[in-house]
């Protein structure tokens, strides 16, 4: 059973969007297993993991992350697929979450004259719904979820911010 992690979770630097990581998430799940149930680092390891979207999580709150960055990410698909008159099917992701803010979200950010600005966008919104799934939760293991998903945002644009912008955000559109 998941505890309450308040010594750890007070212990923790503020995150901020738009600002330098004080801490990469490497060090944070180190950190971690060192107070944390193994149960809930496996959790927070799984947030780290490429193939995340893959699996339908039991956890509810990265369930809600997976689901809403799903449908954001769909939605990007067919506004993409429609500028280049392709099919969407074959690349859309299962998904049951709806809501038209997210296709105006995601136009909007295709038809920003820069990708990095497009970008900076839709990781707001990211940002925005983190925020709200932490709410009511201080010091258990959603707000750590939470954490490490900001964590792992804020470390991609600081690598953005140290490499070449346009070559590394055409890769991270492909994938």
């Amino acid at each position: 059973m998941s505890g309450y992690y308040i010594y750890f979770i007070c212990s923790l630097p503020m995150l901020h969007f738009g600002a330098k990581p004080s801490m990469g998430v490497e060090r944070f799940i180190q950190l971690a297993s060192e107070l944390l149930s193994q149960e809930d680092v496996r959790i927070l390891k799984a947030c780290t993991q490429k193939n995340i979207y893959e699996h339908k999580m039991e956890q509810p709150t990265l369930n809600k992350w997976l689901t809403f960055d799903t449908a954001l990410r769909n939605e990007l698909v067919k506004v993409r697929s429609s500028r280049k008159k392709t099919d969407p099917a074959k690349y859309l992701r299962q998904d049951g979450y709806t809501e038209p803010a997210i296709s105006h979200l995601a136009l909007n950010a295709y038809r920003s004259p820069s990708i990095l600005e497009g970008e900076r966008m839709l990781d707001m919104e990211r940002w925005r719904f983190l925020e709200g799934l932490s709410l009511g939760h201080y010091f258990d293991l959603d707000f750590l979820i939470v954490y490490t998903l900001k964590l792992l945002m804020l470390e991609r644009w600081e690598k953005i911010r140290t490499a070449d912008k346009e070559q590394l955000l055409e890769e991270a559109i492909k994938t």
